[in-house]
């Protein structure tokens, strides 16, 4: 009635049968012959019964995965901004070219102990592990919508949560031996640096301010914070508004080596200076940090001045903010005397000295 057999294309056993005057095929999703053997009994069983509720043939039961990832990302491309759906695309093709490797070549044939190994071959941060885990079951969920495949392999997989201790120290708070050595390798980049590390400011949303974003007569920063989607204004300390060079077409990007409007390409272009820090701190023996860093440092600073979280809050520009202009009430001017008491770094001395 039935036999099990091999295919060149995929590493799991396949069952085949004849019903009725037509040709049944289905993955038994294992790769254990003994234990094909079992599933293999258990459908002969179910034929016999004039039961094929577990078979319903059609041409999707062979659909290739690398197929399918094409055709899945053309949907992709219609719904997702350029930069997502090209970060989702590497993700997915790199996924793909897993399964390549490792002989798996319909959709079908991916089992959880598959995606499992997947993910813990990729020599990355836990957060990214799990973004590709949540890219590749939103996919397998359109394959099910779909009706590519009747039984998805994420039903009972689950991505361990992220414990605190594996990202707490990635954007650790810097400390002053840490700024001391930031500050005086800084070259180039020691403006942007100064400007993340009193202002608090996301990195790309620094790297896109142009002079006109500075009012220097009412000592303010008024831009677009990308996360928040909202024009926001910070209070800007004076030590920055004296490193403004005042000749300047008010147009001009004040970081012309990091300003790009095309997203993807600002990224890569902060990464340098990000790399050029972790450069500085790996030299001299300091633990890794990240530009985000900067932030976590400002935080802490105005905490330790004495400034209310919720003060800290808005200052900081986070994302759940309701408001569409930030610190524009009475508490203003008391916000950019907090700004001026950060402490400065003075290169070559062993510490940071408040104004």
């Amino acid at each position: 009635m039935s036999c099990l057999y091999n295919r060149p294309d995929s590493p799991l056993i396949w069952w085949t049968a004849n019903y009725k005057g037509k040709r049944l095929r289905k993955s038994t999703g294992v790769k254990n012959k003994k234990v094909a053997n079992k599933i293999k009994d258990h459908w002969d069983l179910l034929l016999v019964m004039d039961d094929i509720s577990f078979c319903v043939q059609n041409n999707n039961q062979s659909f290739g995965l690398r197929e399918y990832i094409i055709r899945y990302l053309n949907y992709l491309s219609s719904i997702h901004s350029d930069k997502m759906f090209l970060t989702v695309k590497g993700m997915l093709n790199r996924f793909g070219s897993f399964c390549d490797e490792n002989k798996i070549k319909h959709i079908v044939d991916i089992r959880p102990i598959d995606i499992n190994d997947y993910i813990l071959s990729l020599k990355l941060a836990p957060k990214t592990k799990k973004n590709h885990f949540g890219e590749i079951k939103r996919m397998f969920s359109r394959a099910i919508v779909e009706e590519v495949i009747s039984k998805d392999p994420f039903e009972h997989l689950k991505y361990p949560s992220i414990k605190k201790s594996d990202t707490k120290d990635r954007h650790r708070l810097l400390t002053p031996l840490d700024l001391r050595y930031i500050f005086e390798g800084a070259g180039k980049w020691k403006l942007f640096y100064e400007f993340l590390y009193h202002t608090g400011l996301r990195a790309g949303d620094v790297a896109l301010l142009k002079h006109s974003n500075i009012d220097k007569k009412k000592k303010v920063i008024i831009s677009l914070v990308r996360k928040s989607r909202r024009i926001h204004e910070f209070p800007i300390a004076d030590i920055l508004i004296s490193s403004l060079d005042s000749s300047v077409n008010s147009n001009t990007p004040i970081f012309p080596l990091l300003f790009s409007e095309n997203e993807r390409r600002l990224n890569d272009n902060f990464a340098k200076p990000r790399k050029h820090m972790q450069m500085l701190l790996k030299a001299h023996g300091r633990p890794k940090a990240t530009l985000h860093s900067f932030r976590h440092t400002f935080n802490q600073a105005l905490t330790d001045l004495g400034l209310k979280i919720e003060d800290r809050q808005v200052l900081l520009a986070h994302a759940s903010s309701e408001v569409t202009k930030l610190y524009t009430h009475p508490n203003f001017e008391k916000a950019k005397e907090f700004v001026n008491m950060i402490p400065i770094v003075k290169s070559g001395l062993s510490s940071v000295s408040p104004v």
